[in-house]
């Protein structure tokens, strides 16, 4: 599974806030730390207003911070908003589903399981655990890359 760009500046954004929560912080000052547009992340910013988990301020010394506490705010919940759907394969949209085999397949079901599965873990995770410290440590499941010498 991989989530589109737009649910990744989401979350970079909600990071970056939720370890500045002691100033405004301004797209530019996220823009450049990740260098991607400031136009992506203006529309990022006004959907987190929008859903109430950002706080914007207008004017000269304007910013914006988190409007929740981190622990408030839950991962799999930011990424049900932000992502557009959940299409794993074809047949998963009704709508543009051309797959004879459909009917009989049982692949659906099992990819349907694997991204129940993947939202269940994201819906255990908050903000503020994922800006918690941790020595660098693989994932469970992480195949950690092998460096050619």
């Amino acid at each position: 599974m991989r989530l589109t760009a737009y649910t990744d500046y989401t979350l970079r954004t909600l990071m970056y806030l939720g370890t500045h929560r002691d100033r405004l912080v301004t797209i530019q000052d996220i823009a450049d730390l990740h260098a991607i547009s400031k136009n992506h992340l203006m529309k990022v910013v006004h959907q987190l207003g929008l859903s109430g988990i950002v706080e914007t301020v207008r004017g000269r010394n304007g910013g914006l911070r988190l409007a929740r506490d981190p622990a408030e705010i839950n991962i799999g919940s930011v990424v049900r908003e932000t992502e557009s759907d959940f299409f794993m394969a074809e047949c998963f949209n009704p709508e543009s589903n051309t797959c004879p085999l459909t009917p009989g397949c049982q692949l659906k079901s099992a990819l349907g399981q694997a991204t129940g599965a993947y939202l269940a873990v994201l819906d255990k995770v908050t903000l503020a655990s994922i800006l918690e410290p941790k020595p660098a440590t693989p994932a469970p499941g992480v195949i950690p890359l092998r460096v050619e010498k």
